[in-house]
């Protein structure tokens, strides 16, 4: 990857505060502290470039925008909160799921999502 620009490194840094997937939307605002004035098109192009370069993953779930996790991170699964629209990073996991599937399938990965209210909405 090239050169990391300092919106860049703002991006990054909202990030691994956040300890969670971020929309662009979340990102623009949580960078805004580090980087005044940053720009929709300035995150939009540097999720991009972070992406392409290895230091982001994407985070898709069904009918939602992606969102953005910092990459290499172990496998993990993931929670989205109904009422705020979060999501956490849920890092137990389930463990080999190759005896949920048909018989002669052959399972390579899996990804969870569990759907509800997180602690901070329960109250």
């Amino acid at each position: 990857m090239e050169r990391i620009t300092k919106q860049g490194t703002a991006i990054l840094n909202a990030i691994q505060k956040a300890h969670r997937p971020l929309l662009a939307q979340e990102i623009l605002e949580a960078a805004a502290s580090d980087s005044p004035g940053i720009g929709q098109a300035t995150v939009y192009r540097n999720i991009k470039a972070l992406v392409e370069g290895g230091l982001l993953s994407t985070v898709h779930l069904p009918g939602e925008n992606p969102r953005f996790e910092v990459a290499h991170l172990h496998h993990h699964h993931h929670f989205h909160c109904n009422l705020c629209n979060k999501v956490f990073d849920v890092h137990d996991c389930p463990g080999d799921l190759k005896q949920l599937a048909p018989a002669g399938f052959q399972v390579e990965r899996h990804e969870i999502t569990l759907y509800g209210s997180c602690a901070a909405c329960v109250k």
